[in-house]
């Protein structure tokens, strides 16, 4: 299998461990792209849903309240999908 990690690459003044041989290829730019809009989803959950430090105990339960969340997630970013291209 020809599979590449695709990382975030540390450019703060600091030398990173991907190099340019990795952030040229498109592939790259697209797997962050990809991997910025699966990250909001996480940090919507936790931060606005209160997901955390869940409340809930036992593995059903928790996954219960993560479903719900993520469904919550989805209605809030239905009106953005929604809209026509003009």
């Amino acid at each position: 299998m020809k599979v590449t990690p695709h990382v975030a690459q540390n450019t703060n003044g600091r030398s990173s461990s991907i190099d340019g041989r990795t952030t040229r290829h498109s592939g790259y730019t697209v797997s962050q792209r990809i991997r910025k809009r699966i990250e909001e989803a996480f940090g919507w959950i936790k931060t606005i849903a209160g997901q955390a430090k869940t409340k809930l105990r036992g593995r059903d339960r928790v996954g219960w309240a993560f479903t719900f969340n993520a469904a919550a997630y989805n209605l809030v970013r239905l009106p953005k999908l929604l809209v026509v291209p003009t």
